[in-house]
């Protein structure tokens, strides 16, 4: 099984000269009269973002159709409780502790994502209940705090070298390396890409693009840090 990935393996990943190609592909950049190739790139945009003020503690049915353009669905039952329900009242309390503007990797996230946090609650919440899971639990909190919460799935935690868990303090720990985050940044800028997609994200497609056609679930060894295009 291959290692967690390093700060300059990251970075290695992240200056390959497919990095951009492929952010502007998913994102729709030079086709935005076609439809995305991607659904994915609706995820931070769609009903403007998750994040904004008015909605920013609460799940929007905006943000269980963003989920859904990651190729996941919310169980009706849980989308609906988490609407108008229950669930969607107690993680509204947990949300209302997190921070919008707090990106992973600054002074101060680390408590935010922390076991007990209200982060982890909020995800407990949502992970337990039926049919959901991690992967769904994670998306739903990564459409409301895009800075702060990774979308993660099978495909990126292979990629990232499946590091140890709790993997949000795991990629915050890289993401305080100041070089990583100014290579983000410079992503953004060079792609073009929409205001509200993070860097988060940005680092998010980047591996998830680059791992999706060579990745098996089964002893899959990982992404490489070397080879030919994988096309759009």
């Amino acid at each position: 099984m291959e290692h967690a990935k390093t700060i300059e393996e990251l970075l290695k990943i992240l200056r390959d000269d497919r990095s951009v190609p492929e952010l502007r592909c998913y994102f729709n950049i030079d086709t935005s009269d076609a439809p995305p190739k991607y659904t994915g790139a609706m995820f931070d945009t769609l009903g403007r973002d998750g994040g904004r003020d008015d909605v920013c503690d609460v799940i929007t049915p905006y943000d269980l159709l963003a989920v859904a353009c990651l190729d996941v669905t919310v169980p009706t039952p849980v989308a609906l409780d988490l609407v108008e329900g229950q669930l969607g009242r107690e993680i509204a309390v947990h949300l209302r502790d997190i921070p919008v503007k707090v990106d992973l990797g600054e002074v101060g996230a680390k408590e935010l994502v922390a076991p007990d946090s209200p982060a982890d609650k909020a995800w407990g919440l949502l992970e337990a209940s039926d049919n959901v899971g991690w992967v769904i639990a994670g998306k739903i909190l990564a459409r409301k705090r895009p800075r702060l919460i990774p979308v993660w799935d099978n495909v990126v935690k292979c990629a990232f070298g499946r590091p140890p868990r709790p993997a949000w303090l795991w990629l915050d720990g890289r993401l305080q390396d100041s070089r990583l985050r100014e290579e983000l940044d410079q992503l953004h800028r060079a792609a073009e890409l929409p205001e509200m997609v993070s860097s988060l994200r940005v680092l998010d497609v980047v591996v998830w693009m680059r791992h999706r056609c060579e990745h098996r679930r089964a002893r899959c060894p990982g992404l490489k840090l070397s080879g030919g295009p994988n096309g759009c």
